[in-house]
């Protein structure tokens, strides 16, 4: 009397058919998180931009012009903009500058590369409050 044995598991079919899912939902999965990543780092320029806007606005109430320093400020330049109460931290991806008169200004955030590609990411923010992206990393 032969007894049929039934072996249990997955056939090579299936096992190839879950890879190939698992493949297809990390494809589109990547991608997304490298764009979230990106823009979770443009939030220090964001943030740091809107700081010198204020603080820039408190230096001309107090002296009737803007401040306007001589060099840029980065991780490596923090004591910059001591003067409008702005320091850059230490672990800043940027480097700022502020350029403008006693009466305008404009201050830009320039980053090194932020993900895997050779863009440029850079915002602006002027007297008047007006934050512009002119080159955003996370598009490309």
């Amino acid at each position: 009397m032969n007894k049929l044995k039934f072996q249990s598991g997955f056939t090579l079919i299936e096992l190839m058919i879950v890879v190939v899912i698992i493949g297809i939902l990390a494809a589109m999965a990547i991608p997304r998180y490298s764009d979230a990543v990106t823009r979770n780092k443009q939030s220090e320029a964001k943030l740091v931009l809107k700081q010198i806007y204020v603080n820039e606005r408190t230096f001309r109430q107090q002296g009737n012009a803007y401040y306007i320093p001589g060099g840029p400020a980065s991780a490596a330049t923090p004591d910059v903009f001591r003067n409008i109460w702005v320091d850059i931290m230490a672990s800043a991806r940027y480097t700022y500058t502020i350029v403008g008169d006693a009466n305008s200004f404009t201050a830009t955030a320039t980053s090194g590369i932020l993900d895997d590609d050779a863009t440029v990411d850079t915002w602006t923010i002027n007297n008047l409050g007006v934050l512009t992206c002119t080159s955003d990393d996370s598009q490309t």
